[in-house]
């Protein structure tokens, strides 16, 4: 049976991180867990994920909104509204927004194995109170993901 997915602008499922609001538009039901579709919106002035690699997914962003900063290794690259950022597997990565407004990224992840990573953060969180380091790092290596410590 074919199904089609409509998410309304105010639906999907939702997921507060902290400086983080996560909206699930696609979690992998529809697309056979091939790709797996997130609206990420960072406060001002917020940093995101420890840089990390992901070895089993591909991950973009689109810059809905506001201005991103993007660190993929050494290098800080500024993403403003209309850029896309393509990160294939291994390659080091994280992002953040410096600036005064609230940035909103469309997030992409094929196939869609990060998707559960947010759910199991907020769950970490209602559970342990907060997050730590530890706790990141073990989450993400559920999803075949390491934090990039040659990085930090």
């Amino acid at each position: 049976m074919d199904t089609v997915s409509i998410v309304p602008p105010d639906g999907g499922e939702v997921i507060e991180l902290g400086p983080a609001r996560i909206r699930i538009l696609e979690d992998g039901s529809t697309t056979a867990h091939r790709l797996g579709i997130g609206e990420i919106t960072l406060a001002p002035h917020s940093a995101g994920p420890p840089q990390h690699r992901h070895a089993r997914h591909d991950e973009g962003f689109y810059v809905v909104s506001g201005t991103a900063r993007f660190t993929v290794g050494d290098t800080e690259y500024e993403a403003p509204t209309g850029s896309t950022v393509m990160v294939p597997p291994g390659v080091p990565h994280t992002f953040a927004n410096p600036g005064d407004q609230p940035v909103v990224l469309l997030n992409t992840f094929t196939p869609d194995l990060y998707v559960q990573y947010f759910r199991d953060l907020r769950d970490a969180i209602a559970r342990d109170g907060g997050l730590t380091a530890q706790a990141t790092a073990e989450t993400m290596a559920r999803y075949a993901t390491t934090p990039a410590t040659d990085f930090a």
